[in-house]
């Protein structure tokens, strides 16, 4: 790895996308684990989040994988790796404003690409994969906190809470207030039950 001090020239030539370079060094994003050819089309990235490495193998060797974009050193992950890692990715972010063109961008694929092999993977889109995470926590936080429904709906991601109900009755079954509410007579019972034995 080249100091972590980026030399000019090669900060320019990454933010110009700057094909003369690809043969001089490789860059790694801290913040996704990816290593991209300076020419590469993905945004640019911030400068202190960037690593240096002088070939794909060292930027293996740090734990960076290749960015499907660019394909440095023709390296390219196996589809279901790829997908998976996006899919650790978003189980981590999943509270965040996303959408498929972000997912695609920080993953360095195509948007079409992205939904076609995550559905192909996963069965569902980007999209539906998101929501299904934001909805199962819902469920945990309706089940184990007082917050509002409102709250809850910006806790796990969702900007409109009407939104968030209308979503919520249509993969549950029941509105958030509905399911609180069962949730809360099926915990009694339980209690009940372990107090009787």
């Amino acid at each position: 790895m080249v100091d972590s001090n980026i030399p000019n020239d090669y900060w320019k030539a990454i933010v110009d996308c700057d094909e003369a370079y690809d043969d001089h060094f490789l860059y790694g994003v801290m913040t996704t684990g990816i290593f991209c050819r300076p020419s590469c089309k993905s945004r640019v990235p911030n400068k202190e989040n960037v690593k240096i490495f002088k070939n794909a193998r060292m930027a293996l060797e740090a734990d960076f994988r290749p960015c499907k974009r660019c394909k440095p050193e023709g390296l390219n992950l196996p589809m279901e790796d790829w997908i998976e890692q996006i899919a650790e990715w978003l189980d981590q972010h999943f509270r965040e404003p996303l959408t498929l063109n972000r997912i695609a961008d920080i993953a360095h694929g195509s948007p079409y690409h992205l939904q076609r092999s995550f559905k192909r993977v996963k069965g569902m889109t980007p999209s539906e994969y998101v929501q299904r995470l934001r909805i199962e926590k819902a469920c945990s936080l309706l089940e184990s906190s007082e917050l509002t429904v409102a709250d809850i709906g910006l806790a796990v991601g969702f900007s409109s809470t009407p939104y968030f109900m209308t979503l919520f009755k249509m993969k549950m079954g029941l509105t958030p207030m509905g399911y609180r509410k069962d949730a809360a007579k099926i915990a009694t019972k339980e209690r009940e039950l372990d107090a009787n034995s």
